[in-house]
């Protein structure tokens, strides 16, 4: 299940965030998505096997690096597109001297606000 970037309790744990950024395939996929792309786009755009490229997506987020949204395409055939869910990393110690992390958000439109809102009444029904 991929997390919503978005909502204030998914955050992910510093060792999370920490690992995603710890590789490089992770920070390549960061530094190519200029704009929403499928993972068939990065795949053009970086030097990564298109197998090892899922894995790294699924690793980037689920630490919430990346949302995950659904292209909805006419013939049927549906496309996972991927986009930078953050604008800013910040990296803190505790009280406790362990680790704590601050990801500061892009602002949301009020589309996509309306499709969250969307989103969660269908789960309702």
């Amino acid at each position: 299940m991929v997390r919503d970037p978005f909502a204030s309790e998914s955050t992910p744990s510093a060792a999370e965030i920490c690992a995603a950024l710890d590789d490089p395939d992770c920070r390549e996929i960061i530094q190519k998505l200029e704009e929403p792309m499928t993972a068939s786009e990065l795949t053009k755009r970086c030097e990564i096997p298109q197998s090892t490229l899922y894995r790294k997506l699924e690793l980037l987020t689920e630490a919430t690096l990346l949302e995950e949204s659904t292209e909805i395409r006419q013939d049927g055939h549906h496309a996972s597109k991927y986009s930078i869910a953050f604008d800013e990393i910040s990296l803190g110690l505790d009280d406790d001297q362990s680790l704590s992390v601050q990801i500061e958000r892009p602002a949301r439109t009020a589309d996509e606000r309306l499709a969250d809102l969307w989103s969660e009444v269908r789960k309702e029904t």
